[in-house]
């Protein structure tokens, strides 16, 4: 199989893609934006944040932004809205709202 990247826009037709959706390299989750199907959203309140950072390790899409050992935001381009953060949040610093 040829072990090329594939640039997938807007205007990419269908017979330009692998057959089957065959994805030809590995680690490229990146450079797809899937945070545009969902139909729910993760909304942080920072004021409410303990910062202890238990949402950031059960996100499967690694959609929560950390910096200094702080989450910044989060990554809508990659976030699914499976709402895994929202429950873990114990302190009310997550809501689940639809998306608009």
């Amino acid at each position: 199989m040829n072990n090329r990247k594939m640039n997938i826009t807007n205007e990419t037709t269908w017979r330009e893609t692998t057959p089957g959706g065959v994805i030809l390299d590995a680690g490229n989750a990146e450079d797809f934006k899937t945070g545009d199907w969902r139909a729910m959203r993760p909304v942080w309140y920072e004021d409410k944040c303990k910062h202890c950072l238990l949402c950031w390790v059960v996100c499967p899409d690694n959609s929560i932004l950390v910096e200094d050992g702080k989450i910044k935001g989060f990554d809508y381009d990659h976030c699914k809205g499976c709402g895994v953060c929202t429950k873990q949040c114990k302190f009310g610093a997550l809501d689940f709202v639809p998306e608009e």
